[in-house]
């Protein structure tokens, strides 16, 4: 596999949390590699608000990963 993600290191938060779903998705995609399944499963998640409450969580756990990778918590002086 090509390396995908060479760092965690954003210039800005918004970038960040762009990586955050990239990692989303590369998770569902590693995880389910055939394309065509994952087509099928999405009706199944696509109107159920716990799945995608489920997909939020997800996410904030990945953007809290790259916040503490980039120190974007600390205060400026």
């Amino acid at each position: 596999m090509d390396n995908w993600l060479p760092t965690l290191i954003t210039p800005t938060p918004t970038e960040g949390y762009n990586l955050a779903l990239k990692l989303s998705r590369m998770t569902i995609k590693l995880t389910q590699p055939d394309a065509a399944a994952r087509e099928r499963m999405r009706p199944d998640y696509a109107e159920d608000a716990n799945s995608l409450i489920a997909v939020s969580a997800v996410v904030a756990t990945h953007f809290a990963t790259i916040a503490a990778a980039n120190g974007h918590w600390r205060e400026t002086k």
